[in-house]
């Protein structure tokens, strides 16, 4: 049954709020961009303009970060002393563009300097003991973490007894208890700092502020590269950071951005924040995923561009082998994730998985079940490690922290972990999600919610909608792309794609306009759809997609679902008990079928002639048994017909499209053979007829029964008589001949008609 992923809820309406008109004379807004702000909190003139044209006032003084000042006063007396610095990062996107901008801050600083990206599946995610030991050991006095540090609490204690002093800079979730770093910058951990949401890269870029006591411009890309990339809050600094970055990426000097932009088939002063996300970030990402990240940094630092096409190109290949590892384990993981049905929080496990992508396959797995899902591989070691990802409300890493000091590894984030566990410890993992998804996820009953900002017909789906639109972005988390209910009149040109079909394309269809719609990991769905093609709503967001050279509108749809009754097409020639087993309401023209299953039918359902419909309350179920004598007797039977789901049967024993209209030589032919034989004995006879003239039996009688209407022949107790000079009549003027016509053209019209075709008259009939 086609049904809904989600909750729809339209946001309320403030199209009569004053504020509406002000900012549109303030600020040249739209009247829909105005609601939109509106609705999201943005409530005063100076609010809107901050939001849409941010001043370099909305970055707030990095000295109001914890330890701040300590860190500054550290690293200058390290750069003093000509001690070596090394910044430890971690191998995603914000940490490579966080290692980026501390590394390139401390070099113009003059200070000696290296860097470390932990290598996935050797080094494991955040501080690694060995790790800093070999860095201690080859001279580092002083570690800086970006991106990661604060669920190290004994490697950072091993490092500070070397005596190595160790800086952490981060922004993911605190644990009960923190490492006794020489100092630590989080924004949880600093009440005087407004803004709580930074990436790695945006504390990184403070702290780089501080270091240079002032903005350092040209760092701005990296910055809002890693902010879109790590799915931060787009809102407040982050979305001035952003901002101000994007403009920075259109005229970087970057050579390896440059390089990385070019693979993407995007022109730089295109790049947006989709481009970063969908495309930039995640070949970022495909390097940590696929073996060492570190060749991440040199692309973003290069100066040198013949390198930065080579990494970019390298970058780019190891995202194409990281799509198809992804796409072959999502397939096996399924299997298991099917097998958990009943479960809470979905725990997967697998032996030969590349651990790199096991992240984006729980992601996968989350979106199709709506679940918290872990999924973990065997290492090398017997060790199982991996990644989850979680829903809205639903805080994974406090599901598992109190257990932390029990597994391997282990940190993160609400939404996202990444654990390290042994054989023997996944008894008390599971047990562990079982007992939290009890606790939590019986507050988040049902289907998650999806926000809609305005309900529109296709015709509304216009270039300048997108401009007046773009006046928002850019758009991410907490600041989503306004999102459509859409109301289309027919849906066309339904089509799957990817390597496993496992995509769908199709056109919206308006009174005055089509527009393109693709739905991701929906394509099983494309024979339900075209069922509901004509009776539709889709949610999704309005973007444009670009093909040699001609940008045309898309939606991509987050959601679609059937408004009215849902209509099963069971076409049959066969009726089994079986299909009498459902509780309903089971409708049938013919009195004497009725009577005749009448055994089959449950107590809990009811048999009714269509001529009844009208006196019939609603159903759930609804069941149209045997085919239908006209199309009009049809037609008023769904008229006046009240249910939700309504099955088609339309049983006919015999149809006579099977043997169609005798022809005239047919006809010829048994007008010859009755010349020379007067007189037939119908019931012993027919069948050596039929056989002599190669005429299907059932076509035989009604060419009889045609010739009978006429006065060619007359039958009486089972006698055929020839009439001996019988009037001139054409055969078509037959009632008998005229009555298979026009079950011929039933059954073309119903028991045969294209499924789509049929699914649009129903539910046509049905609304009327």
């Amino acid at each position: 049954m086609l049904d809904k992923k989600y909750e729809w809820k339209l946001a309320a309406s403030v199209s009569d709020d004053p504020l509406i008109q002000q900012l549109k004379e303030e600020t040249g807004l739209s009247s829909l961009a105005a609601q939109l702000l509106i609705r999201r909190g943005y409530r005063n003139l100076d609010q809107v303009k901050h939001y849409l044209s941010p001043t370099t006032a909305d970055l707030l003084d990095p000295f109001d970060l914890h330890d701040m000042q300590k860190v500054v006063t550290r690293i200058e007396t390290a750069i003093a002393a000509g001690e070596q610095i090394t910044v430890y990062g971690d191998y995603d996107a914000d940490g490579l563009t966080s290692t980026a901008i501390l590394y390139e801050t401390l070099l113009e600083m003059g200070a000696q300097v290296n860097y470390y990206i932990p290598k996935r599946l050797q080094d494991g995610y955040g501080p690694n003991q060995a790790v800093f030991e070999r860095l201690i050991a080859g001279g580092t006095k002083l570690l800086i973490t970006v991106d990661n540090g604060v669920s190290g609490q004994a490697e950072v204690a091993s490092a500070q007894a070397s005596g190595c002093d160790v800086i952490i800079t981060d922004h993911h979730e605190l644990p009960e208890q923190l490492p006794d770093a020489f100092a630590i910058v989080h924004a949880d951990l600093s009440p005087d700092y407004q803004f709580k949401s930074l990436s790695g890269a945006g504390i990184a870029f403070k702290v780089a502020t501080a270091l240079n006591d002032e903005i350092p411009q040209e760092k701005l890309d990296l910055a809002a590269i890693g902010t879109i990339a790590d799915l931060v809050s787009l809102t407040g600094e982050n979305r001035a950071l952003v901002q101000f970055g994007l403009n920075v990426v259109h005229l970087t000097e970057r050579p390896g951005l440059k390089a990385l932009v070019q693979q993407a088939k995007v022109k730089l002063n295109q790049v947006n924040e989709e481009t970063i996300g969908f495309q930039l970030a995640p070949a970022l990402n495909s390097l940590g995923r696929m073996g060492d990240a570190a060749p991440g940094v040199d692309l973003l630092t290069t100066t040198d561009e013949t390198v930065a096409q080579a990494l970019a190109k390298e970058t780019t290949k190891k995202n194409a082998t990281r799509k198809q590892l992804v796409t072959d384990i999502v397939s096996e993981a399924d299997e298991q994730a099917q097998s958990q049905q009943d479960q809470a929080i979905l725990l997967i496990t697998g032996s030969d998985w590349a651990p790199g992508v096991l992240g984006i396959v729980a992601s996968r797995l989350k979106d199709k079940y709506n679940k918290p899902t872990i999924v973990l591989a065997k290492t090398d070691d017997a060790d199982y490690k991996g990644s989850g990802r979680s829903i809205s409300g639903f805080n994974l890493f406090r599901s598992i922290e109190p257990i932390h000091d029990q597994l391997v590894a282990f940190g993160g984030h609400a939404m996202a972990v990444g654990l390290t566990v042994s054989p023997s410890q996944l008894p008390i993992l599971q047990h562990t999600l079982a007992t939290a998804g009890k606790e939590q996820l019986a507050k988040l009953a049902g289907k998650p919610t999806l926000t809609l900002d305005y309900a529109v017909k296709v015709d509304d789906l216009t270039p300048q909608l997108i401009e007046e639109l773009q006046q928002l972005s850019p758009f991410g988390t907490d600041n989503p792309k306004p999102r459509f209910l859409i109301n289309p009149i027919n849906l066309t040109g339904l089509k799957q794609l990817g390597q496993h079909q496992e995509h769908l394309k199709f056109t919206l269809v308006g009174k005055n306009r089509q527009v393109d719609a693709i739905s991701f990991g929906r394509g099983p769905q494309a024979v339900e759809l075209a069922t509901v093609a004509t009776s539709c709503q889709i949610a999704g967001t309005l973007g444009e997609n670009e093909f040699r050279g001609h940008r045309r509108l898309q939606v991509l749809v987050d959601d679609f679902h059937a408004v009215g009754p849902v209509i099963l097409d069971r076409r049959t020639k066969r009726l089994v008990p079986e299909m009498f087993s459902r509780t309903g309401l089971y409708i049938f023209f013919d009195e004497n079928l009725r009577k005749q299953l009448k055994p089959y039918f449950t107590d809990t359902s009811k048999a009714v002639l269509a001529t009844e419909l009208s006196e019939i309350p609603k159903w759930n179920q609804a069941f149209f048994v045997d085919c239908p004598p006209t199309s009009a007797a049809f037609t008023t039977a769904l008229q006046q017909l009240k249910a939700d789901e309504i099955t088609i049967y339309f049983y006919k024993k015999r149809y006579l499209l099977d043997g169609g209209m005798p022809t005239r030589q047919q006809y010829a032919k048994l007008f010859k053979f009755l010349e020379t034989h007067q007189q037939i004995e119908l019931r012993s006879s027919l069948t050596q007829v039929a056989q002599r003239l190669k005429i299907d039996g059932h076509l035989l009688i009604f060419m009889i029964q045609v010739f009978s209407d006429l006065g060619f022949v007359t039958i009486s107790a089972g006698h055929l008589q020839v009439v001996t000079q019988p009037k001139h009549q054409t055969l078509s003027t037959s009632s008998s001949y005229q009555h298979r016509l026009q079950e011929i053209d039933l059954e073309k019209e119903l028991i045969i008609r294209e499924q789509s075709q049929l699914m649009q008259l129903i539910r046509q009939a049905y609304k009327s």
